[in-house]
């Protein structure tokens, strides 16, 4: 059960490990793109290549989806970012239960966010936890971890990929030891648990007032979406690259200063620090350096841009 990219590697590697995958569970296909055409998830794609069952439920309110899952007989049901709860009838089903990938290091960062959350903390490590699904959410037992350094470059996009990968490695390495009898379920410690919920596409508004560290992060952590934005005369500019600059002189919140810096062409004053531009993208426009937008936008100097 899985629905975006982060899901792809896992579904691919128990099939290379001759896994036999008796059908493969996704979310309903969707509206996606300008043209709102109707679009099937990256799991459902790779599904189809190698031709395997796919059921797309709405849920499993309806005891006959429930009845037709459990029709597979399944040993096992394995979970990557399905995107959705599964009920206790769905979690009795299999012998060896319901086992979830979850890409933090549990418990901390249990939710709905949890790259983009371990970013925006500044955390120096993240990985992916392998545990048995329970009544709560990412609560249950954890059969395995690994661990992996975050980049001072890593985005939510680039982390997502890695650990897309590091997650397809462990669960074959848990479902042996799993189906041998040789792994015991290691209750997550409570006191440590931390919770993420959902990012908003309005999260994605740059608030000036904030250190240029946390908006940085922000930057980061809301790459590829919904993207850090800001506005530039009535439209929407998106900051696609920054990096907080050591301390040097000072700007007022909002206030567009020059920097001459490698790759870097202006700067943003923050509630602490200043925010070198790398990249950005004008509404309606391509992406592009600082240094090509700010030749084209010269009146941008010295002007100071709004806080969400």
């Amino acid at each position: 059960m899985g629905t975006p990219e982060f899901a792809v590697p896992s579904l691919e590697h128990l099939i290379l490990d001759e896994y036999q995958v008796v059908a493969v569970y996704t979310q309903p296909d969707k509206a996606a793109g300008r043209g709102l055409s109707v679009a099937a998830s990256p799991v459902k794609r790779e599904a189809m290549k190698r031709e395997l069952p796919v059921i797309q439920p709405v849920g499993f309110r309806e005891d006959e989806a429930v009845m037709h899952l459990a029709s597979f007989r399944p040993d096992a049901i394995v979970v990557a970012a399905y995107g959705r709860i599964l009920p206790q009838t769905v979690l009795d089903i299999p012998a060896y239960g319901c086992i979830n990938i979850h890409p933090s290091l549990l418990p901390r960062f249990r939710g709905a966010s949890p790259i983009a959350s371990a970013i925006l903390a500044g955390s120096e490590f993240t990985g992916v936890s392998v545990m048995l699904m329970g009544s709560g959410v990412d609560t249950g037992p954890v059969l395995g971890r690994a661990q992996i350094p975050i980049s001072p470059q890593d985005t939510a996009g680039s982390l997502t990929a890695k650990l897309s990968l590091v997650a397809a490695r462990l669960l074959l390495e848990v479902l042996s030891g799993w189906f041998r009898g040789e792994l015991a379920p290691q209750p997550q410690n409570e006191a440590q648990a931390t919770y993420c919920g959902a990012i908003t596409r309005e999260a994605g508004e740059i608030d000036w007032g904030l250190p240029a560290v946390d908006i940085w992060r922000r930057v980061r952590a809301f790459t590829p979406w919904p993207g850090c934005y800001t506005s530039w005369q009535g439209k929407q500019l998106r900051i696609i690259e920054a990096r907080p600059l050591p301390v040097e002189g000072k700007a007022q919140v909002g206030e567009v200063v020059a920097v001459n810096r490698e790759k870097l062409a202006f700067g943003i004053g923050t509630g602490d620090g200043i925010l070198g531009i790398i990249k950005v993208q004008l509404e309606g426009k391509r992406a592009m350096p600082a240094a090509d937008f700010l030749r084209g936008q010269r009146q941008l100097t010295g002007a100071r841009l709004p806080s969400g």
